[in-house]
């Protein structure tokens, strides 16, 4: 599984990458987890508004921060 943060490195955005990560370690998935602050990588998935989740390439939430628990509910339907 691949897990990209897409945002600039606001709090927002580094907040988003440490639910994110807090998440797939208590899930204990195997994961990367990779981010994208290039605005024209970020734009190729069609995200005007940061932060974003990506898994496996499909956008999952964005302009917001999503809490561990519910990262987590995402996450298990793609185990």
């Amino acid at each position: 599984m691949i897990i990209k943060i897409l945002g600039s490195g606001c709090y927002s955005c580094k907040k988003l990458e440490e639910n994110t990560k807090k998440a797939v370690e208590e899930l204990e998935l195997n994961a990367v987890i990779e981010k994208v602050q290039d605005f024209k990588d970020i734009m190729k998935y069609g995200v005007m508004k940061t932060p974003a989740l990506v898994v496996d390439e499909k956008v999952i939430i964005k302009g917001r921060v999503a809490t561990v628990k519910e990262i987590k509910e995402i996450m298990e339907n793609y185990k």
